[in-house]
């Protein structure tokens, strides 16, 4: 279970280590709970690239160094923009296994360090290097061209992604810790910068500093922990070539589908089960194609039901109440575990103003590269 978490603000946050923000959202997670950090078993850090970010290789040792856990075991989890979900698959794994009963899974990236053109390079090297990366697609392009394909098919269009935004943005008022907490309108979603035809800046999730936490212990010795009692319900993991022209379709991710259907078959649940949704928004189709493959709206019609408020915190299905990748902000590594973090904020009555009503199971849907990864939770609330 998730007994604790922790979160930073999310955003440029200057002069500051992945070390430092890692830290500050570790203890925050154990000031949850009757735990001491010498209780941690082990560590598992979800980081995407500190060699590139901070010039800094071999980062996992570096966790239990700032917290004063010397000897303690450290294991970095890199898997594009899912290494913070496979970082708490992997600690789930631990803890359920019997191995660890205090496992600490963590996820922070530091990216504002460079210029966008640097921090644009380095992302793109989760792409397949061979085939799309050496003839200049960026994940702008490679998500355009799914836009393109989405629009093609489905009819789904510029306003039904312009909506995902705004209504993303209008979740991120209520956050705190988000990047943007600011309104934003169909139109100037819609005629702002072009990034990759058809995706304008509003399309896409942001540059963003930040880390988050969670400390998972067995569900069966929930009595001898204080602080939250979020139940892990299953969870889940898929892969997919690395190179969209392997593919035989752009319009979704065959892993979502695979990663979602494996996490419902485990969880003994179906999608009309779900209470809300934190999927992962890089860009504005991304939310389409998620609730679309995840199995809660018929293929083609996510960008319809969004224009119609239906994923709104006062929908049918609540989709990124935290404000998502696109207005909380995208740190590569921690955004997984944060995904993780409001989800367990809901369940536990603990997200304040944006807090919904008498919700039972929240999901997790993280993506990383093109959809190469994804990574499924699906997590209860507990008693």
């Amino acid at each position: 279970m998730i007994a604790g978490y922790g979160h930073t603000k999310f955003g440029d946050l200057g002069r500051v280590t992945s070390r430092e923000l890692v830290v500050a959202a570790t203890i925050e997670a154990l000031e949850m709970t009757n735990l001491n950090r010498n209780q941690i078993d082990s560590i598992y850090l979800g980081m995407l690239s500190p060699d590139i970010f901070e010039h800094q290789m071999h980062a996992a040792p570096g966790i239990p160094d700032y917290l004063g856990l010397n000897h303690t075991p450290s294991t970095r989890i890199e898997a594009a923009c899912a290494s913070g979900g496979l970082s708490v698959l992997h600690g789930i794994m631990a803890v359920a296994s019997g191995f660890h009963d205090v496992v600490l899974s963590v996820g922070a990236e530091k990216m504002t360090n460079l210029p966008t053109s640097h921090t644009t390079e380095a992302l793109a090297m989760c792409a397949d290097d061979i085939y799309e990366v050496a003839s200049g697609i960026t994940f702008p392009g490679a998500f355009a061209m799914m836009a393109r394909a989405h629009e093609h098919k489905y009819g789904t269009n510029a306003e039904m992604r312009a909506s995902v935004a705004v209504k993303n943005h209008k979740h991120a008022l209520d956050n705190e810790l988000a990047q943007f907490r600011k309104e934003l309108t169909i139109e100037k979603a819609m005629n702002s910068l072009m990034i990759a035809d058809p995706l304008t800046l509003y399309d896409c999730s942001p540059i963003t500093d930040g880390a988050a936490a969670v400390i998972i212990v067995p569900w069966e010795d929930r009595a001898d922990y204080e602080g939250i009692r979020v139940k892990v319900k299953s969870f889940s993991q898929a892969s997919d070539t690395m190179s969209l022209h392997d593919r035989n379709d752009l319009t979704g991710f065959m892993t979502t589908k695979v990663a979602a259907r494996k996490a419902f078959d485990r969880a003994s649940l179906q999608p009309k089960d779900i209470d809300f949704l934190e999927v992962h928004d890089c860009f504005t189709i991304a939310e389409i194609m998620a609730i679309e493959d995840m199995g809660f709206f018929e293929k083609g019609k996510g960008g319809q039901v969004t224009l119609d408020g239906e994923t709104a915190r006062d929908g049918h299905l609540p989709v990124n109440a935290s404000g998502g990748l696109k207005a909380k902000g995208h740190p590569i590594g921690a955004t997984g575990v944060s995904q993780i973090v409001e989800v367990a904020k809901q369940l536990s009555g603990n997200a304040e103003s944006r807090q919904l009503n008498d919700v039972q199971y929240g999901m997790t849907q993280n993506l990383g590269g093109s959809g190469s990864t994804i990574v499924c939770h699906i997590l209860e609330r507990g008693d």
